[in-house]
């Protein structure tokens, strides 16, 4: 018995073996072939580009040549690892890709029983459940990864660049490359005998034009634009006629030579500046009429008037366009001397300084032809400040022209000072920056100013700062150098601004101050925005000072005197918040003279108010510990004050201490005790500095505020502190050493101060616990002596939160209306507890 014919192919496989063929092709040339593609596009992309044009013809001969080479490598490399796939290979891979390799087992022949019918039959059975399943085989999809075997992506760089040149680029220009290889470059029939380009500035944003294909006789271009034009075929065949460039300088002839290759006719490179005619005569040439687009100067103005923020800022509109956009902006600010006027420390001529240049803001993205902007700076440091100057704004275009504004005189805005202190500090200032032959005259003047500090210079520590200052300005007056003028006048505006903003820690004198700087900006017409912060300033001002009476009233509830005060400044509250707005309206408004006489009868008014202390307890009275410490810290400032005035008189040709027997220089003192000590010299000095640190010394040995605890002990280490300042002040006044002993004694007293306010903290802290002890607790919170809730309800009998009492009796409009009063009442009153005060807002907010 003869065994089974071999199967015929299934003919369902013919079309996916040949297309699972064809991939494992470009699979395997892909792999092979990959280096030499990637090389080609990127010739190809350079060629597009005309990168062959730019240098000279031996650089494009060479690159030609070394691509050459690289080419022919590559393609052997790749003939190298290149295998032809065949079909069995073919079937191989599509076999792969189905369960039970069906392809294979219909390649199989049966081996074994042939001669059973049994067997021959399940072998049949095998053969066409095989051939099923082949049926269904669908083509590989071939595997073109390369990332292994291009780690680098070279293949996408070159792929992006051939993309690119075919978008941007010409293949037009890759016929050039006929004219690197030796011999004559013959144009082909039908093919260009000339080619040219035109190439508008970059920042202009047009593109780039190919002029054989520009049939029409007017060509408009901008100024600028670059024209290359290349002819080819014998020489004199062609020529180039223009007159919108002027002619460039004739090169030597070995260089034309040089750079012209065979058969090229010449190359003609130059860039448009006017209106004209371009001609390329000869066979199949062309003629254009090129109106060259004039690139305009950028234009740039002010707009609207220079403005001042609070903090000293000053803003100012522009405008600035272009055609093709404003790419930069600046600003040069120079000082009009002819508008300034030269008083006082301005009298000399100021010394040279340079203009201010700052640049303008430009957006960060969009157009740029028209802008639309505000300079926002600050100057207030610069001797320029709050004097005349001269503002030219200029802008810049991408082509490097420049336009500028016409001069805009303008006083410059800087930071204004209401504080009188502060404010003469400031012209000081300006005056040694102005000329540094001002010096003398600022020290004599930062003395005067400082001579009798009581009741003037409120910031003790800008005080003792200030006098250092003086001594040493005092000291390198007469050679001051440029570095020293500098750094004074940084140190004097770090004084005027302590003593401008300062640290008052008296609710009091906070007001006080806040109402002398609103009341000096009225005065001197000051900005609204200043205006605006210095309201602010004096409402939270206020604030804290009602709050404060509020509080002594709930720490003494026994006295009637203060009660009747307090009742008086409850019905005032509602008056003080009209008034503050009145004073608002009446700015807004511009009617200056009527702010400033309300703002008298506001200072008249907060005059006649006074925070009454408590008289007894520990420390509160002027015969406790911390009456006597106060005593103790005021003796020490008179005593360095009285220093710094004999070491004054020494530097002026005086003998210290014989003030007194001069006419006049008498002063009136506490008690009458400062007469007889006018005669004294530094030796009594050091005598009474001993007598303050034995008295720093008793208060020590005795109990003081919070003993036992962190603020008390805080305070007794700044105690100490001050105990060995005023040892070395009393050391420094026996050598005749003035200038270390007021230091130390600065020292002393800011130790002192440290002391003081760490006891009252500890004081503080003592009654509050007390008054928790007692069962006192109305400080913070809103509890009412009749049981009433903030709104006046009584508590409900039910252990419910709220009230069992009907609210709304009659009319709900007018019961809500009468609540709504009820409350903007007690908002008003500014005595009540700071949380029942937001809570009222809070309220009034919702409704």
């Amino acid at each position: 018995m003869t065994g089974p014919k071999p199967q015929a192919p299934l003919k369902s496989l013919v079309w996916p073996m040949r297309l699972t063929l064809l991939g494992l092709w470009a699979e395997r040339l892909s792999r092979a072939f990959w280096p030499l593609w990637s090389l080609v596009l990127a010739a190809l992309a350079a060629l597009a580009f005309g990168l062959q044009d730019l240098g000279p013809l031996r650089y494009a001969q060479i690159a030609g040549g070394i691509v050459a080479v690289l080419a022919l490598g590559l393609f052997a490399l790749g003939l190298r690892r290149f295998r032809k796939p065949t079909i069995i290979e073919a079937l191989d891979r599509l076999d792969a890709t189905m369960p039970g390799r069906p392809i294979a087992s219909l390649r199989d022949t049966q081996a074994i029983g042939t001669a059973d019918p049994a067997s021959l039959a399940v072998w049949q059975a095998h053969q066409e459940r095989m051939a099923a399943r082949a049926a269904q085989a669908r083509p590989v999809r071939p595997d073109l990864r390369l990332s292994s075997r291009d780690p680098f992506s070279l293949r996408y760089v070159a792929l992006t660049a051939f993309v690119m040149a075919l978008i941007f680029g010409s293949f037009w220009r890759a016929a050039s490359v006929t004219g690197l290889a030796p011999g004559p470059a013959i144009a082909m029939p039908g093919g260009p005998s000339w080619e040219a380009w035109a190439q508008p500035p970059a920042y202009t944003g047009k593109p780039s034009l190919y002029l054989n294909d520009i049939t029409a006789p007017v060509l408009e271009v901008p100024t600028g634009t670059r024209l290359q034009i290349r002819l080819y075929g014998p020489e004199g065949t062609l020529s180039v006629t223009q007159t919108i460039a002027d002619p460039p300088p004739a090169a030597p002839e070995a260089t034309q030579t040089a750079a012209v290759p065979d058969g090229m006719a010449g190359v003609r490179d130059f860039t448009v500046t006017r209106s004209g005619n371009l001609a390329i005569e000869g066979p199949g040439g062309r003629e254009w009429d090129i109106a060259a687009l004039p690139d305009a100067a950028p234009a740039i103005s002010v707009t609207g008037e220079i403005g001042r923020e609070g903090d000293g800022r000053f803003t100012q509109g522009f405008t600035a366009s272009d055609d093709y956009g404003v790419v930069a902006g600046r600003v040069t600010i120079s000082l009009d001397l002819a508008r300034i006027d030269r008083r006082h420390g301005l009298i000399p001529d100021p010394e040279p300084v340079d203009p201010v240049v700052l640049d303008l803001p430009m957006p960060l993205s969009g157009n740029r032809g028209e802008i639309t902007d505000t300079l926002v700076d600050d100057l207030s440091k610069h001797v320029f400040a709050n004097l005349p100057v001269t503002m030219v704004f200029a802008a810049v275009d991408a082509a490097g022209q420049e336009g500028q504004s016409t001069p805009y005189s303008v006083t410059l805005p800087g930071k204004r000072f209401f504080d009188p202190l502060a404010a003469a500090l400031i012209e000081m200032r300006r005056d040694i920056l102005w000329n540094r032959i001002n010096a003398p005259r600022a020290v004599e003047l930062l003395k005067a100013v400082s001579y009798a500090p009581d009741g003037f210079i409120r910031h003790d520590r800008a005080f003792l700062h200030l006098r250092v200052l003086i001594r040493e300005l005092e000291a390198k007056e007469a050679s001051l150098s440029t570095e020293d003028r500098d750094a004074l006048a940084e140190k004097l505006w770090t004084i005027a601004l302590m003593v401008e903003e300062g640290n008052l820690q008296d609710a009091l004198e906070r007001l006080q101050r806040a109402q002398d700087r609103l009341d000096e900006a009225i005065r001197n017409g000051a900005s609204p925005e200043e205006i605006d912060r210095l309201m602010k300033e004096m409402q939270q001002a206020l604030n804290e000072y009602m709050r404060e009476l509020a509080e002594e009233a709930q720490r003494n509830p026994g006295d009637q005197q203060q009660q009747g005060m307090m009742q008086g400044q409850m019905m005032s509250g509602d008056q003080l918040q009209q008034m503050l707005d009145e004073l608002q309206r009446l700015m807004e408004e511009g009617r200056t003279a009527e702010a400033a006489e309300l703002m008298e009868q506001l200072r008249q008014l907060m005059e006649n108010m006074q925070v009454v202390q408590g008289q007894g307890g520990q420390g509160q009275g002027q015969g406790g510990p911390m009456g006597e410490l106060g005593d103790t810290l005021r003796d020490q400032q008179e005593l360095s004050d009285e220093a710094y005035r004999d070491m004054q008189r020494g530097r002026n040709g005086q003998q210290p201490g014989q003030e007194g027997q001069q006419p006049g220089d008498q002063q009136e003192g506490e008690g009458g005790q400062q007469q007889g000590q006018q005669g004294q010299g530094q030796g009594s000095f050091a005598e009474r500095q001993r007598e303050l640190r034995d008295r720093l010394d008793r208060l020590q040995d005795g109990q003081l505020p919070g003993d036992g605890s962190e603020r008390g002990e805080e305070g007794r280490r700044n105690l100490d502190r001050a105990g060995r300042a005023m040892d070395e002040a009393e050391d420094s006044l026996r050598r005749g050493d003035l200038d270390g002993a007021l230091d130390r004694q600065a020292e002393a007293m800011e130790a002192m101060r440290d002391g003081m306010r760490n006891f009252g903290e500890a004081l503080a802290e003592e009654q509050r616990q007390n008054r928790g002890a007692n069962g006192e607790s109305r400080e913070f919170g809103s509890a009412d002596p009749n049981g009433r809730d903030p709104l006046g309800r009584e508590p409900g009998d039910t252990a419910r939160i709220g009230s069992d009492q009907n609210m709304v009796q009659n009319d709900p409009n007018l019961r809500a209306q009468e609540l709504l009063d009820e409350l903007r009442r007690r908002s008003g009153e500014l005595t009540r507890p700071t949380e029942e005060l937001d809570y009222f807002k809070r309220l009034l907010q919702l409704f």
